[in-house]
């Protein structure tokens, strides 16, 4: 983490403070981001490390944040507090297709019967920003504000093969491309290859790279110009709906959906 975290402050060095960069935000979102569900609460010392700050930087940053609510403090332990949230919902309120878009994926799930997301790609990354879950499929718990790597999974190859193909291979270049199961695509020409395919057959499936036992399936979210702005999954788990099987009974009702919210969100907008 604190590795990351001095990449992004470092990949900063070349601007400079003042009316388009102030360093001292910048600075004050990555105290934010150090933590996580790994490191709820910590300490100075341990908040310093992971945003790659100084103490006496990490210090000004994380009593200014207290002060205006953000932080709470218990002895020598920093943690987030629930305004935190603020921050996230003013995304999600400035974005009310969520809101429309919500009656859709319970249809969905009510009909499939498995999980449904709506994510959007920020980076290397995708985030998600709706989630009606039925089971639990994953390891670790997923929820509105989670983040997982675009390229081994369905979200992010429906959302990586909207860009143009520069950016495309940026975004891939960039990427922590790992081997997380047996069967992750790791090999960039096989990853351009399976992005390829989604863009010319309008859906994308990954089965197990992302963690063994889960499949999931995608479409993208366009927008009055066709621009894709977010993509809609189903996943479920292999043991119980394989991906032939999500295929052949579940794609159609994924694409009608993904097409109802891209409807909405024209009207909306128009």
């Amino acid at each position: 983490m604190a590795n990351a975290a001095s990449q992004r402050i470092a990949g900063s060095a070349d601007l400079k403070p003042g009316d388009a960069y102030v360093q001292s935000f910048a600075r004050g979102l990555e105290v934010i981001r150090s933590f996580s569900a790994d490191a709820p609460r910590q300490t100075l010392t341990e908040v310093a490390e992971r945003s790659g700050l100084t103490r006496a930087g990490a210090r000004r940053i994380l009593l200014t944040l207290h002060s205006l609510g953000y932080v709470t403090l218990e002895g020598k332990v920093f943690s987030l507090s629930p305004r935190i949230l603020d921050l996230g919902f003013a995304y999600l309120s400035s974005m009310p297709i969520w809101n429309l878009a919500e009656p859709v994926m319970e249809k969905l799930v009510a009909e499939v019967r498995e999980s449904c997301s709506v994510a959007v790609l920020d980076d290397t990354d995708i985030v998600y920003v709706l989630r009606i879950p039925t089971h639990k499929i994953m390891s670790i718990n997923l929820g509105v504000g989670s983040r997982l790597p675009a390229y081994c999974t369905s979200l992010g190859r429906v959302l990586l093969g909207a860009l143009p193909d520069d950016e495309l291979a940026d975004r891939l270049e960039r990427s922590d491309i790992t081997t997380r199961t047996k069967y992750t695509v790791t090999d960039m020409n096989d990853l351009l290859a399976r992005i390829e395919q989604t863009r010319k057959q309008g859906w994308s499936m990954v089965n197990q790279e992302l963690e063994e036992g889960l499949v999931s399936m995608s479409a993208p979210i366009t927008d009055r110009a066709g621009r894709t702005v977010a993509a809609l999954n189903i996943s479920g788990q292999a043991n119980r709906t394989s991906a032939k099987i999500m295929q052949e009974t579940m794609l159609p009702q994924l694409l009608a959906a993904a097409k109802d919210i891209s409807r909405m969100l024209t009207i909306q907008r128009a």
